[in-house]
């Protein structure tokens, strides 16, 4: 989208040219009346009046006396003829304000129609907006005025976002309702058959069960913490933590589950303090840990690394040797409900919610969440927090 050309005059200096226009159009042509008045008052002097009273006009013109007969001529017809000119000023005064006023409504029209004109197509376009159609855009008309041009580009710019959203909010519907589909069927398939009488009412049949009320849990908790981060809600409470020590102790934790999966374990915590939300960063760090699990299971090594930047910033990196992310990564937004590979995602559990969660966490901390392919293989998701 092109922005607004400096160059391009602004409303006011638009409005103070036609102005200064108007006015010195409105003196020019006064000033083009008086003069024509005066040229044609001068010859009709010398062309219309009596031949004794024009000798005597002549003569004093040009300095020389006249006979008393020839004087009292020319005062009578100059007498005659105030009369008449008082009329042909007036006349002449009215024709001159005519035009000028005619001339500067057209300059008014033309400039108001220069300004109206891209806000009817905004109007236009702000309905069609309203009714529910946000792929409207209005193109800004050439030599347009900064003011009008920043307009219509920050029109287009909220149908572009309206756009997205409602895009988003589409697809994460039925992405929402994909993912409930799954375990709810499987929840009413067993509890049906077990009032049947099809399944008996065994700890095993209701621990397969439960394991299907825990992901339905996990899901509501992602949408509230997504749903929190939208809100500006998330971090609610900064204390100085030690970044190592944090992610030392989710490792110990999560450990036996890594170590069954086939991954080995190893870490690089350098000390790394920063006022920190500890419950968030221990929920960041564990649906990374989650996501290697899933997607690197039996990848060999998991590293997990802490560091103190120069700035005062804290990066959280985990490292695996798994497959990596897809070859167009970068060229996908980290959404809600996107995965890498969805069948497996599909097969392993995952929801696509635990990169989000992540990168709602990391923003909230005045950071970011950034991930890339390791050339010997494997992938590298970093976490930075940033000092509030």
């Amino acid at each position: 989208m092109s922005r607004p050309n400096r160059l391009s005059p602004s409303l006011a200096t638009v409005t103070a040219i036609v102005i200064a226009t108007m006015l010195l159009l409105s003196v020019g042509l006064a000033y083009v009346g008086v003069t024509w008045y005066s040229s044609y008052l001068d010859e009709s002097m010398t062309t219309s009046m009596p031949p004794q009273a024009a000798l005597a006009y002549r003569l004093l013109k040009e300095g020389q006396s006249s006979d008393g007969a020839s004087v009292r001529a020319l005062i009578d017809y100059m007498n005659e003829q105030d009369a008449q000119a008082d009329v042909r000023i007036r006349l002449s005064a009215l024709v001159c304000g005519l035009i000028s006023a005619t001339a500067c409504a057209i300059i008014g029209i033309y400039l108001a129609r220069r300004i109206a004109s891209p806000l009817e197509d905004l109007t236009a376009a702000a309905k069609t907006l309203q009714s529910g159609d946000f792929s409207a855009r209005v193109v800004a008309p050439t030599g347009s005025t900064r003011e009008v041009a920043s307009l219509v580009q920050t029109f287009n710019a909220l149908a572009v976002s309206l756009d997205t959203m409602e895009k988003r909010l589409r697809f994460n519907n039925m992405a929402i309702a994909h993912e409930l589909r799954t375990p709810l069927t499987i929840l009413q398939g067993g509890l049906q058959g077990m009032i049947d009488g099809v399944f008996a009412l065994e700890p095993r049949h209701v621990s397969d069960l439960l394991l299907q009320v825990e992901g339905l849990g996990r899901i509501v908790e992602d949408l509230r913490t997504l749903s929190l981060a939208i809100g500006h809600q998330l971090v609610m409470q900064r204390q100085m933590l030690d970044m190592a020590e944090v992610v030392a102790a989710v490792v110990a934790a999560a450990r036996p589950m890594l170590e069954e999966s086939g991954l080995a374990v190893e870490t690089a915590l350098a000390p790394a303090e920063i006022a920190a939300d500890p419950q968030r960063v221990r929920q960041a760090v564990l649906a990374l840990l989650e996501n290697v699990r899933r997607y690197a299971a039996g990848g060999g090594r998991l590293r997990c690394e802490t560091e103190r930047l120069d700035d005062g910033s804290v990066v959280i990196r985990i490292l695996d040797r798994g497959p990596g992310f897809p070859e167009d990564m970068d060229a996908v937004a980290v959404n809600p409900f996107w995965r890498g590979d969805s069948s497996r995602s599909r097969a392993t559990g995952g929801t696509g919610l635990g990169l989000s969660v992540v990168k709602a966490i990391a923003l909230a901390h005045n950071g970011q969440l950034t991930f890339s392919n390791r050339p010997e293989g494997g992938a590298m998701v970093a976490i930075r927090l940033c000092p509030a």
